[in-house]
């Protein structure tokens, strides 16, 4: 089945929908009536069928949070015949799969409509539109918030000083409402995501992050108005400004993660063509859509073409570049019977190939799919944080709500003097301290890493590298450079190396450019052309001269076969000429490897190339363990392995076909020199071409989470005095946000123990 089966009916055409008044698998399908949370979404024009089950792929439009996706995926799992329900956070991507007339997917939708998330297609240009208005929106919300805390801030401090120093109560009264008046149309703007996630959460479902966060503003917002209407002394309209701004800003910080996940997904997707040239039972050529095209069909891939389907090839010579699979710089000749892939790309020749999978079952899909699955399996730790959020948010109100009854009816005090001891609950229990003990010491390891060339893109990528105990490096462009050098070689002649240099100057092969770099005075022969797939030739002093490929060069069959990169000279008088070709290691790399195995961590080394090149590299780094010839699907399923075995894995890679792993890895660094889509996909990019900055990396986080975890003790400490003090009445309101403060300030001059230390 085609991706036409994924389009909605307008761009997919009557091909893809069922007959009317037939549903999946035959199941009559109702009319599906046109609500506010499927917008008139047919299901059945996206479903598709593999190994037996039905399978559903759309976007849910309104998760604002780690706990909207396991809510979902409980819901449609105790349906009758679900069997898979997985919401990705990163990408709002809801895969689902049932048995076959077990449930209408109509019914399915429906379900999480009940919810209160809408469901849409998945149209690229759509979302993206989307996606940038959502953005702008909380922009323009967090620029509201920032100029409200900010001018409240400085109103309060005046307030506060002249509560000290017998402000008039006529002063005092106007800068309160001048405090009223910025920050009553700030939350009522800037608070609308919370408030809309509140109300979701009253309509729909269980109680939310939101819903908590919505009554502490609007409770602390009221307060505050309450006592500038009574002309009391002081008011709270700083703490609502100030938490808004906060939590405004957490959000827009979230929202940019999923964005440049989502984004790895489509670069990656980006790599295929998006049309293909079909060559037709007559010989014709057809120009089609790259999700039309279906196994069988043949296309033709002019060189420099990308590739729009898997396939084999049945006619033409051409040298391709399949680092997107492999890893490995170095062109593969392509020759009938060779298998080539959607993404990688057409160097020389032109090809004939026949279409094997094309759309959804391509390798470049599953590469994908890969990555899809491995930031899905990240969420949890995303999910336990906010998990612990919804329990402190509740444990907190009760205290709140306790005080305000302990001192109304035990007391017998006044309900606004028991409101403000509840009031003193919240601010004196504001989650400030808890919500920078990690992003203080963050901003300080960031920048000290930045100054040392590591950029830290994950925000919480350096407490997972705290945690690792094993590293797994790719080999080309990791361990090594990743350009082919030419070999040393005493019994070489120079005149063949400037010879063949000459002939190289005429090609863009990564191999002739190495010979030519090896020989930068040689110059350029004339009349040199170019076999695709085989090598070069021209006639020099009446004599035909050829570099390339062993058959290209003539060399006998019973010469000894070679495991690394070569071209071949061959020339009238002279038997052929061999240039065998090297990847440079990296400098500091068995340094590096030797700092990791001191600091008792497990190095292992994963590569798509041959297993003398990755065994050459292994050992001049001191690696004991790897493997060679691994896909992109043999490095996830390493990583799972390590995972099941209780292991933490940093991955370390640069190549197209190592971004699934970088994303499936506990945490991934990828060099500055990668491409960008592993740049994208990787936590951590470190500039030079030392590996010094991974070592420099894993101690620098070790330390921050030393901080974070003195940090967090601090500030529990001190809501474990706090509280109390502020239920018995002990502080006022103000008290309270002077005790939040000082919480505050002591866990920002913790952090500043890592500033300047050397790793």
């Amino acid at each position: 089945m085609t991706l036409a089966n994924w389009l909605p009916d307008e761009l997919a055409g009557p091909a893809c929908c069922p007959p009317p008044g037939e549903g999946t698998a035959g199941v009559p399908a109702p009319p599906l009536p046109i609500t506010g949370h499927l917008a008139g979404i047919d299901p059945e024009a996206y479903v598709r069928a593999e190994a037996g089950l039905l399978h559903l792929s759309l976007v849910v439009e309104g998760i604002t949070c780690a706990a909207c996706a396991p809510e979902i995926e409980r819901a449609l799992l105790r349906m009758p015949g679900v069997v898979t329900a997985r919401v990705n956070l990163s990408t709002r991507r809801l895969a689902l799969a049932w048995r076959p007339g077990s449930v209408l997917p109509s019914s399915l939708l429906e379900r999480v409509g009940r919810l209160g998330y809408r469901l849409v297609p998945y149209d690229p240009a759509v979302l993206d539109a989307a996606a940038a208005a959502e953005g702008a929106s909380l922009l323009r919300a967090l620029g509201v918030a920032a100029f409200a805390a900010a001018n409240v801030m400085l109103l309060s401090v005046a307030v506060w000083a002249g509560v000290a120093a017998d402000m008039g109560p006529a002063t005092r009264s106007l800068m309160l409402w001048t405090s009223a008046l910025i920050t009553m149309p700030a939350v009522a703007y800037a608070g609308m995501p919370f408030f809309r996630g509140a109300w979701q959460a009253l309509r729909h479902g269980p109680v939310a992050m939101d819903l908590a966060i919505a009554i502490g503003l609007l409770a602390t917002t009221a307060v505050s108005l309450m006592q500038t209407i009574r002309g009391g002394e002081v008011a709270y309209f700083d703490a609502a400004a100030s938490l808004l701004f906060l939590l405004l800003a957490g959000r827009v910080l979230d929202r940019q993660a999923r964005t440049r996940a989502r984004s790895v997904a489509e670069h990656l997707l980006a790599m295929a063509a998006r049309a293909a040239t079909v060559i037709l039972a007559t010989g014709r050529h057809r120009m089609l859509p790259a999700v039309n095209l279906e196994p069988g069909m043949r296309i033709l891939i002019t060189p420099g073409e990308r590739i729009a389907a898997d396939g084999v090839v049945r006619a033409g010579n051409s040298d391709l570049d399949m680092s997107l699979v492999t890893g490995e710089t170095v062109p593969v000749a392509a020759r009938p019977g060779v298998q080539v892939f959607a993404g990688t790309a057409n160097l020389s020749g032109a090809l004939e190939v026949e279409v094997t999978a094309a759309g959804e079952n391509t390798l470049l899909a599953e590469i994908v799919r890969l990555m899809e699955a491995a930031g899905q399996g990240r969420a949890r730790f995303v999910l336990l944080a906010d998990r612990i959020a919804r329990l402190y948010v509740p444990v907190v109100h009760g205290l709140a709500l306790a005080t305000f009854i302990g001192w109304t009816a035990v007391q017998g005090i006044a309900w606004e003097t028991a409101l403000l001891h509840a009031v003193a609950v919240l601010i004196i229990t504001c989650p400030c301290a808890l919500g920078i003990a990690v992003p203080a010491v963050q901003v300080v390891a960031c920048g000290r890493l930045l100054r040392g060339g590591v950029l830290v893109k994950a925000p919480d990528a350096l407490e997972r590298l705290a945690g690792i105990d094993t590293i797994v490096f790719d080999k080309t462009g990791t361990l090594t450079v990743g350009e082919p050098v030419l070999a040393a070689d005493p019994v070489r002649d120079p005149v063949d190396l400037a010879l063949a240099a000459r002939l190289a100057g005429a090609s863009r092969h990564p191999l002739a450019r190495a010979l030519v770099r090896a020989a930068p005075d040689a110059g350029l022969a004339d009349g040199v052309y170019e076999v695709p797939g085989s090598g070069l030739a021209a006639t020099i002093d009446g004599h035909e001269v050829r570099l390339g490929n062993r058959a290209w060069a003539g060399v006998p069959a019973g010469a000894a076969e070679s495991d690394g990169s070569e071209l071949w000279l061959r020339r009238a008088g002279k038997p052929p000429q061999r240039f065998g070709f090297t990847d440079q290691i990296r400098p500091n790399a068995s340094a590096t490897v030797s700092r990791l195995l001191a600091l008792g961590l497990g190095v292992e080394l994963l590569s798509g190339d041959r297993e003398a090149e990755v065994a050459r590299v292994a050992g001049a780094t001191g690696i004991t363990r790897f493997r060679s010839g691994c896909t992109p699907a043999d490095k996830v399923a390493r990583l799972a392995e390590l995972a099941s075995q209780g292991q933490r894995a940093l991955m370390v890679g640069d190549g197209l076909n190592d971004a699934p792993a970088l994303a499936a890895a506990h945490v991934s660094m990828s060099p500055s020199a990668a491409v960008d889509i592993s740049q994208n996909a990787a936590d951590f990019v470190f500039q030079g071409a030392s590996l010094a900055p991974v070592v420099e990396a894993l101690v620098v986080a070790r330390r921050a989470d030393r901080l974070v975890r003195q940090n967090f003790a601090l500030s529990l400490g001190y809501n474990l005095v706090a509280v109390p003090v502020a239920m018995l009445g002990l502080a006022t309101p103000l008290l309270a946000a002077l005790a939040m403060a000082a919480s505050s300030l002591s866990v920002i001059l913790n952090a500043q123990r890592l500033r300047g230390r050397q790793p």
